[in-house]
């Protein structure tokens, strides 16, 4: 499994990357590091989580759409809704794109689409360090699920 992580002490905040996005984490997984998944909510506007912010990631990584969909186990077309639904939320557009053709097509983040997904993640990581008391004192009240189980 590849999965960055925001490294706060006493907690680790995990901020994208499963190697299979459809499978769920183990149990264990949640025992040993808890993890916030926050989700911003701008009333009517729209809202963006953790899988716009990884879509942003992937499109900037990847320079495609169509990539960073595969990539996340969803299609061209529910990518694409993701994209525009983000650029008609902002001022400006998150997310440029280009026709394919000979010289194929591509996307990029704009300079508006790296502050959105820059002060996300801050967010996240502020959030994590700001609830890591709390978290922790919620982990310890977790119980303990044996293997066999």
């Amino acid at each position: 499994m590849l999965v960055p992580q925001v490294m706060v002490p006493g907690l680790t905040q995990s901020i994208a990357f499963r190697a299979n996005p459809r499978k769920p984490p183990r149990m264990s997984e949640h025992r040993e590091n808890p993890r916030l998944r926050i989700r911003i909510v701008f009333g009517e506007r729209g809202m963006i989580g953790p899988g716009k912010a990884e879509l942003l990631e992937r499109i900037d990584s990847a320079g495609s759409i169509a990539a960073a969909g595969r990539v996340m186990g969803m299609s061209y077309k529910r990518a694409w809704m993701l994209i525009e639904t983000m650029n008609a939320m902002f001022r400006e557009p998150v997310v440029e794109s280009t026709r394919g053709g000979a010289q194929g097509g591509g996307a990029r983040l704009t300079g508006t689409g790296h502050k959105v997904l820059a002060t996300y993640r801050a967010f996240e990581a502020e959030a994590a360090r700001a609830g890591r008391a709390e978290l922790c004192a919620l982990q310890g009240l977790l119980s303990d699920i044996s293997d066999g189980k």
